[in-house]
């Protein structure tokens, strides 16, 4: 075993997990670990990054950039057309204060599943969710946790999801994106149940040690919202006594029709013809149906493409860096010895893919950039062991949805520093136990489950 070449991979995977802990940009931090991998792999260092780098950061930027600019495009949309906020106050009215966490994580967990970006989610739900969390005087740390675990735990891997860990295992299993059958329901609905009862303990528990709603930090514009918030619940008040008019929002039944018709046209269109197609299909006519029915609550039509554009970019981009990554370490000598680990091991063959998968997107902090090194590499030897397609297409799902979600996760350092104002020390200790911790028991009993039946 070539010694230097593990120790050069690992340590580079380790910097790239503290470089982009640290705030680094994930392209520079990917660029410097792939030519630390290649010079301890014993790599010419322009084919590596000439070729294997770029090989792999544009073949993963070609084959879904229109998947992530139509996704980004119909989350500006459903936020410039105030449909999120529309759907996200219905569930405030419909589940109340008293039901504050699940009605925060159904309000996230609802939009995913619709097609809407995770980061749009973020941004539309986070003032809902400072309104319950206020009233309810329940600990405003626990609203980062709320938020990733509606947003990533159980719609993005669920069977029919539109969101793309759901849809990049299409293209290398020759799945759709319902693959996995009962057991793939199951899996999602015991990792939101049992996600969101851990979830309500931990809050309640917090409450009963004297935690209240506070706010950490003093970053004036999130105080600013906090207070606009509590007006906001005093301005309902006063809509629902008729003394001032409604807020004007789109209808709700107009609101929740985009979504609808991007699930059920991705899953319909997808028993016909390539799932990715079928998802851009989706997307657009999601688009021009909010477009058409909220009309008069669009303000500006090009600003939000632009918009949208310059989100699916900058995300696009930061995915293809850690692709690229995977791509050098995939020619080091040393990645090979643990591919080989993982197909040999002891258990059922679905049993080394859910590892395998698990590890690289923990390792990249990245679900769907973890699929894109993952997948090319494992799929075609369990293909040919013979390995139903839909059982791996969805534990493919789960295990990306489990140790991605680690502290440098891009999506989970957002949410926590920029939408909630709030820190790692203070909000990450429940998401690891919801959105890491409950996703990765399930996916290992998923796998016992489908080498039982």
């Amino acid at each position: 075993m070539d010694v230097i070449g593990m120790i050069g991979l690992i340590v580079s995977l380790g910097l790239l997990i503290y470089l982009t802990m640290k705030g680094i940009n994930i392209i520079i931090a990917a660029l410097l670990c792939s030519l630390l991998a290649a010079v301890t792999g014993g790599l010419n260092l322009q084919t590596a990054m000439m070729e294997s780098y770029m090989d792999g950061f544009t073949g993963y930027f070609a084959s879904w950039f229109l998947v992530f600019l139509l996704g980004a495009i119909f989350g500006k949309i459903m936020e410039e057309t105030k449909s999120a906020e529309s759907i996200a106050h219905w569930i405030k009215k419909t589940l109340g204060v008293k039901r504050a966490v699940f009605a925060v994580v159904a309000a996230a967990a609802i939009m995913t599943y619709g097609g809407v970006s995770l980061f749009v989610v973020g941004f539309a739900v986070y003032p809902i969710a400072v309104s319950l969390f206020q009233s309810a005087n329940l600990p405003h740390r626990f609203i980062p946790a709320a938020l990733v675990f509606g947003s990533i735990s159980f719609t993005m891997t669920a069977p029919g999801s539109p969101e793309i860990q759901n849809i990049i295992p299409t293209e290398h299993f020759g799945t759709t994106p319902t693959a996995g059958g009962w057991i793939g329901v199951l899996s999602a609905l015991l990792i939101m149940t049992t996600g969101g009862l851990w979830l309500s303990k931990l809050v309640k528990k917090a409450v009963q040690k004297g935690e209240t709603f506070s706010l950490p930090y003093e970053d004036p514009a999130k105080r600013e919202m906090a207070a606009a918030m509590e007006a906001e619940d005093i301005e309902e008040s006063q809509y629902q006594s008729g003394s001032i008019p409604a807020k004007k929002l789109p209808n709700v039944f107009a609101s929740f029709l985009p979504l609808i018709i991007v699930i059920g046209l991705l899953n319909l269109l997808s028993q016909f013809i390539n799932p990715t197609a079928a998802l851009l299909i989706a997307l657009i006519t999601g688009i021009g149906t909010a477009c058409l029915l909220m009309n008069h609550f669009l303000e500006a039509f090009w600003e939000p493409l632009a918009s949208g554009t310059q989100n699916a970019l900058t995300a696009l981009a930061n995915t293809c860096a850690v692709v690229g990554f995977g791509s050098v370490a995939a020619e080091v000598s040393a990645f090979n010895t643990v591919v080989d680990g993982l197909v040999n091991m002891p258990g059922p063959p679905l049993l080394g893919l859910a590892v395998g998968v698990t590890v690289i997107c923990g390792i990249t902090g990245s679900a769907s950039g973890g699929l894109g090194i993952a997948l090319p590499i494992l799929a075609p030897i369990y293909l040919g062991q013979g390995v139903n397609a839909g059982d791996m297409h969805r534990i493919s799902a789960l295990a990306s949805g489990g140790i991605d979600s680690l502290p440098h996760n891009g999506y989970v350092v957002t949410t926590i520093r920029v939408i909630c104002g709030e820190s790692h020390r203070r909000a990450y200790q429940p998401i690891f136990l919801l959105s890491v911790v409950v996703p990765t028991v399930i996916l290992f009993a998923a796998v016992l489950l489908y080498a039982a039946f």
